[in-house]
This record gives structure tokens, C-alpha cells and sequence, in this order.
């Protein structure tokens, strides 16, 4: 796997960044707003190559691919840069491809920047009159015309703009009457068109996701620095949440582009339903992105002497004239479930790989026959999502394999499996739909009393946990404290040279069945909150611990467990007297950094099943264009999770900073688990209400289940605001 640009591609983007920094400074576009093009940054770009980074070396092009143009387009973003650039670069490659010798020179002029050459979006056969982005500066117009690739020529006297929302060099024009070069006809002229503007929408989404980033930066940064009652108004959630939301959505636009690239180049399935999903994505996260950064500003952000507005508006502006984004929904839903077809581009060497790799696969495939073997009827039939799924015979095989901690050395019970590997058999649990709640928790209990634990500890209870005779639960919660774990009350009083512990804890799930459970406790109460703190690994089956179930509307059991003078050895401290803290933040970021993409996908396939079985209006309910709409949708949301954890696992697999990846997989998939069930919930109503086995019943759990996902593990907002700090700078949102 790697997901980072080349050496060479990593050069291109800095070069063009550092020209843009200097060459489209805000104080240059608003020089440019008249008529929406800077005639001396047109020049230096074309110096720069960016006009022939799309055009084959065999016509004077650098033939770079649509990864390098996207890095480009992204810096384009960032900067506002003025002009039609993706425009010209694309149609730029189409003349160098479909027109030959017929265009003339102006191939040549387009590459050194002395003239604009743009792109009509749709066929002129059925729109004589279109608006064309850079329509006011372009000395040509490629378009379709039936089936024909025509070269429209501009004359100086046609190319008049007019007022429009961004000042961006539009124009309204007729595309029909004038004199016309045919650079191709028939199907193949067809398809190198439709490639083109296939080819667009991904440079016009690279360009829309750094504006967005920018945008967020700029809200973030005055977030920090304005004050407000009394502190920064960036330590205020109502304004720090939402960009974090924002930040997220952003990067996973980011990654569906490189993922979407990649799969283009793979000759994959769906990549040109990806395509129109990009598309709308990176439209729509703009658009709401430079929303929010503006409110952030307030009633500066309305001046023209802050920055921010110009985002806001070429937000809109630059997709808007290709129309409603919203309709590359529509087009990603037929792409999807209709068998619409796409005319893909040649995007070139993509560097972008998020394939785990043959070791992974082969390892997965291990422990994928190891269910099939293991999984009889009657377990499969048991199998559930929560606590409630655990088999302690499943379990013991699962350790006798060396499955249960497949990371850890061959000597303590695991296989040496490297972290993409471990990934990639995680998934087969889920494919398999067996539950990984009992063993997920043991794992991390195991892990902290391998790196906490005395040496009685290690040979008393981690030999049991790794041999699968005893499972673990998690004591954090109390009835007074639950996002807010450093609060607990639960003491730890010493006696003799043991422990007494006395209190109780809230949503200890799996008790009934644990053999461990993983407590935080006070044991200085006069010490500061965070200070007075110990971790404990304590026997649940010790005289004076009492559980009492709770009951969940998701099918799930939960408890509350009482400790009433429950006697431990000191063996069982994890960790400093009073230096809970650290013991437990180690634990907190072994938990949050789970998602719920595969569980989003096996929800998505259930929704495609009980849509092919539904007939509404005479006809599957599949075949609907608003239940089409809403499941490219869930698609969307299932791909960006997916590689949200794909993220968080590269990067700390290579060492790579990581500001949060792990917090914005969780909070991202759990948030649109619960939007995308409730969703389709609606959509196959009333088959959904049903808890019938099957489709239906699973995406009526699902709905259930959702809800406690954007809870425990760190709820949401907890997430949001370790994004806002980690990832975007803003102050502290929480009471230290």
C-alpha cells in the first residue's frame, strides 16, 4: 500500500505551489476579478508546463497523468488561481489526440500559453448555446456536435463576459453558425470526448478539494486567534465540531479521488461510477466547507477585505458551470445499478496503491478457511454483533490457530503477522459475521497488561488470555463519568500489600461472560483529577462483584457491575500507583481508532437485495432514480470509511504523522452508519420494520445498532474535538 505521491510528482506540486504562493497571492485575484484571467500567471504557468502536463510527449506534452495534473489542480485550488485551467489543460490533451495536424499552430500557442483553449460540456447537437467556462478569453471552443469533435473558434468580438457570481471569465455562447475545424468523427471521436469530460470532473475535484482544505485552514486559523467572551472562539464546539466534520470529509474526497484514479487504471468495475461520485463529493464538501469557514469569520467574512468570500463564491462557481452537481449522483446511481456505461481516460503511471498486499491476501485466506471450517449451522445461527455472539469454543480455536492476536510473536501465541495481514483477516471476521466484540476487547486488555503488567500478571491472567481460556471486559464508565473517564470514582484503597476496591461501573459489557475486567480506579482522591488516578486488572469472578444486566433496543446486553471490598495482589496494578493516566491513554488509542466501513458494506448489500425484492410501481424498486440516488450515496459514505481506515493503518504502519486518522476514521463511519441506516431504513420501508430473517431484518438491526456506535468507543464529540486540536490547531474544546 502507499499513499503518497512520487519523488517526481512530490517535485511537480511543490514547484507549482511555490509559483502559485507568489504569482495567485489573493492580493493577484483580486487584480484578476474584472475579467477573471491574469494574462502574466496564464504566462508562467505555461512555463511551467502546465498547459501540455496532459499532452503525449509525441505532440510536444510532458505526458504526465491525471495524478500529476491532480496534484497540480490542487495547488490551483489552494490558491484560486485565475482562468480556465482545467479547462485548457484537458482540452489541450483532446486536440493533441483527436485533432492531429488539423488544428494547426494552436496547439502550440495553447502549450505556451498564448492562447485559452476551453471545453464545451455537453453536445452541441442538443445545446446550440452553452455556457463556457473561460468562454470570455478562449481563442477556440472544443466541443461535440453529434458525432462529430468540432474546433469552434472564438472571434475577439464574440468573447464578452458579463457580471457573474465569482468575476470568473464565463460566457454564454453559440457554438453553432461559425466556422468550424471537424477534428474527428464517429465513435471514436465520441468516446475521446466523453474521456475528456470524464478527465475534467477528477482535475475540477482535485481543484475543489484544495480550495475546501484552504478554506477550513483560513477558518481554523481565525478561530485561534479571535477572541470572544473571554477565550478563543475556536475553543467553542458549536464552531470547532462542524470544521472538524468538515476536515474529514475533505481528506476522504482526497482519498476517493486517488482511490478512483487507481481503479481506473486497474480497469475496476465501478471506477466509472466513482468517477461522478468524486465528482459530486469534492462539489458538495466545497460548497458546505467554504459555508462554514465563512460563518466562522462572522460578519468580517461578509467584507471584502477578508479572503474567505472569494472561497465561497468560486466554491459555487466552478462546478456550477457544468450544472447541478447533484446530477453526477443521479449519473453515479445508473453508473451503479442501471448498467450505464462510461467512456473512461488513460490516466497514466498512478503511483496511489491501496492494495494490502499477496501476504495479506494469502493470510486472509487462512482464517477465512478456518470459519468455514469451524462456523457450523448451528453457531452461525448464534452469531451476533455484540457480546452476545461469543462462542468459547469458536474462541479456544481461534487461539489454538494463533488467530487471537495474530501480531504478537510465534512464542506468545501469535503468528508474526504483519499489521497489513492482521487488517485484512479482521475483515474476514466480518465477512463471515462472526463477532469480534469479546476477542477485540481481550486483545486490548492483553496488550496493556503486556506492556504494563508485572511479571504475576503476565503468568497469572495473560497466559489464560492468550491460551482463549478467559476473555476480558472494559471497567472505564460510571454512572457519573463517561465520556469523562479521568473522573472516576471507583477506589483502590491499599490493604496489606493488596488492594481493596470499592464502587461500581456503568456499561461494562461482556461482564457476564468476562473473565477480567480492565479498571480504572481513584487512589488519591485528593490528587487532581487526572493525577489521582490507577489502572487494575481485576477477576470478575472475585467474592463482592456483583453484575445486574441492562437491556438495549439493539438486541444487546450490557451491565452494571458492583464492587463491594473486592480484595486483588498488588501483581494485578497496572502501571504506577497514581499513573493511571498513562495506562489508559495507551488504551484509549487502541480504541479509537476502529471504523465501521465493513459493516457499512454488508448494510449497503442488504439495502441492493431488499431493493431488487421490493416492487414499487410496477416495477423493482432498484430501478427507481431516487432509490438509485440514495444507495450511490451510501456507496460514497461506504467508500470513504473504508478508506479512512485504510489511512490510519498506512500511517502507522510507515511511520507516518498522523493527526487524528484514527479519531476521524471512527467518528467519520460511525456518524454515516447511523445517517445511511436511517436513510435506508426509509427507502424500504415498510419492509424494513420487519425483524424477518434476511435482508430486511438486518437493515432493521442495523438501524439499531447504529446508534450505539457514535457512543461508545469514544463518543463522536470526543472524536470531533481531538480532530479540531490534532488536526487543524484550534484550543482545547474541554475542561482539563
Amino acid at each position: 500500500m502507499n499513499l503518497e505521491l512520487s519523488a517526481d510528482q512530490e517535485a511537480l506540486r511543490e514547484a507549482f505551489a511555490r509559483f502559485l504562493n507568489e504569482e495567485s497571492s489573493m492580493a493577484r485575484v483580486r487584480a484578476a476579478l474584472p475579467s477573471g484571467l491574469d494574462e502574466a500567471l496564464w504566462a508562467g504557468l505555461a512555463d511551467l508546463g502546465a498547459f501540455s502536463v496532459r499532452v503525449p510527449e509525441s505532440a510536444g506534452g510532458l505526458g504526465l497523468g491525471v495524478l500529476d495534473a491532480a496534484a497540480l489542480m490542487e495547488e490551483v485550488g489552494r490558491t484560486l488561481a485565475s482562468g480556465p485551467i482545467a479547462e485548457t489543460m484537458v482540452a489541450a490533451r483532446l486536440l493533441a489526440v483527436a485533432g492531429g495536424d488539423r488544428a494547426g499552430d494552436l496547439l502550440e500557442k495553447v502549450i505556451a500559453g498564448q492562447s485559452v483553449l476551453s471545453l464545451a460540456f455537453h453536445d452541441v447537437a442538443e445545446q446550440p448555446v452553452q455556457w463556457i467556462a473561460g468562454g470570455a478569453v478562449a481563442a477556440a471552443v472544443i466541443a461535440r456536435d453529434g458525432d462529430q469533435l468540432v474546433l469552434v473558434p472564438i472571434p475577439e468580438r464574440d468573447r464578452k463576459g458579463e457580471a457573474n457570481l465569482a468575476s470568473t471569465p464565463i460566457a454564454e455562447l453559440r457554438l453553432t453558425g461559425a466556422e468550424r475545424t471537424v477534428l474527428a468523427v464517429g465513435p471514436e471521436a465520441v468516446t475521446a470526448f466523453a474521456q475528456a469530460i470524464e478527465e475534467w470532473q477528477l482535475l475540477m475535484s482535485a481543484a475543489l478539494n484544495g480550495l475546501a482544505r484552504e478554506s477550513i485552514r483560513l477558518a481554523a486559523a481565525y478561530a485561534t486567534e479571535r477572541v470572544q467572551f473571554g477565550q478563543p472562539i475556536g475553543a467553542y464546539q458549536a464552531l470547532s465540531h462542524p470544521l472538524a466534520d468538515l476536515i474529514t470529509e475533505v481528506d476522504g474526497g482526497k482519498l476517493l479521488l486517488w482511490q478512483t484514479l487507481r481503479n481506473i487504471a486497474d480497469d475496476a468495475p465501478r471506477a466509472g461510477a466513482e468517477v461522478a461520485l468524486t465528482y459530486w463529493w469534492n462539489a458538495d464538501t466545497a460548497s458546505r466547507a467554504v459555508l462554514q469557514s465563512l460563518q466562522t469569520f462572522g460578519g468580517y467574512g461578509l467584507t471584502t477585505e477578508y479572503d474567505i468570500h472569494l472561497y465561497d463564491l468560486r466554491a459555487k462557481a466552478w462546478p456550477l458551470v457544468f450544472g447541478d452537481p447533484t446530477r453526477q449522483l443521479d449519473e453515479a446511481g445508473r453508473r451503479l445499478y442501471a448498467g450505464e456505461a462510461a467512456s473512461l481516460p488513460d490516466v497514466g503511471e498512478v503511483s496511489i496503491d491501496f492494495d494490502l498486499g499477496e501476504e495479506a491476501r494469502a493470510f486472509a485466506a487462512e482464517v477465512d478457511a478456518f470459519f468455514k471450517a469451524t462456523l457450523t449451522p448451528e453457531l452461525k445461527a448464534k452469531a451476533h454483533y455484540s457480546w452476545d455472539g461469543h462462542d468459547p469454543g469458536v474462541h479456544k480455536k481461534l487461539a489454538e490457530a494463533g488467530y487471537l492476536f495474530p501480531s504478537w510473536p510465534k512464542a506468545l501465541g501469535g503468528r508474526d503477522a504483519p499489521p497489513y495481514a492482521v487488517s485484512a483477516a479482521r475483515e474476514v471476521w466480518e465477512e463471515n459475521g462472526w463477532s469480534g466484540h469479546a476477542a477485540g476487547v481481550t486483545q486490548m486488555v492483553a496488550a496493556i497488561i503486556r506492556a504494563f503488567g508485572s511479571d504475576e500478571a503476565k503468568a497469572e491472567v495473560l497466559s489464560k488470555i492468550v491460551a482463549g481460556e478467559a476473555v476480558c471486559s472494559l471497567g472505564y464508565s460510571e454512572p457519573g463519568s463517561g465520556s469523562d473517564v479521568f473522573a472516576a470514582q471507583t477506589k483502590a484503597t491499599p490493604v496489606g500489600d493488596g488492594w481493596r476496591i470499592d464502587g461500581q461501573k456503568m456499561f461494562t459489557s461482556g461482564a457476564n461472560i468476562a473473565d477480567y475486567v480492565l479498571m480504572l480506579t481513584r487512589t488519591n482522591p485528593d490528587a487532581p483529577k487526572h493525577k489521582g488516578l490507577t489502572m487494575f486488572i481485576v477477576p470478575l469472578k472475585a467474592p463482592g462483584i456483583e453484575v445486574q444486566p441492562v437491556f438495549t433496543f439493539q438486541d444487546e446486553r450490557t451491565n452494571i457491575t458492583y464492587y463491594d471490598g473486592v480484595k486483588i495482589p498488588d501483581s494485578y496494578r497496572l502501571g504506577e500507583v497514581d499513573g493511571g493516566v498513562k495506562v489508559m491513554s495507551a488504551a484509549l488509542e487502541l480504541e479509537h481508532g476502529g471504523g465501521f466501513g465493513k459493516t457499512q458494506a454488508h448494510m449497503l448489500r442488504a439495502a441492493e437485495a431488499l431493493c431488487r425484492e421490493i416492487v414499487f410501481q410496477g416495477r423493482p424498486l432498484i430501478e427507481d432514480a431516487s432509490a438509485q440516488r440514495r444507495l450511490a450515496r451510501t456507496y460514497a459514505n461506504v467508500q470513504v470509511s473504508l478508506l479512512l481506515g485504510l489511512r490510519a493503518l498506512w500511517a502507522g504502519v510507515e511511520k507516518k504523522p498522523s493527526p487524528a486518522y484514527g479519531p476521524m476514521t471512527k467518528m467519520y463511519s460511525s456518524e454515516k452508519f447511523m445517517s445511511d441506516a436511517s436513510d435506508l431504513l426509509d427507502l424500504t420501508a415498510p419492509h424494513s420494520l420487519s425483524k424477518r430473517d434476511g435482508p430486511a431484518g438486518y437493515l432493521n438491526l442495523c438501524y439499531r445498532h447504529a446508534h450505539g456506535t457514535r457512543i461508545y468507543g469514544g463518543t463522536s464529540q470526543v472524536h470531533r474535538s481531538m480532530i479540531a486540536e490534532r488536526n487543524l490547531g484550534l484550543p482545547r474544546s474541554r475542561a482539563k
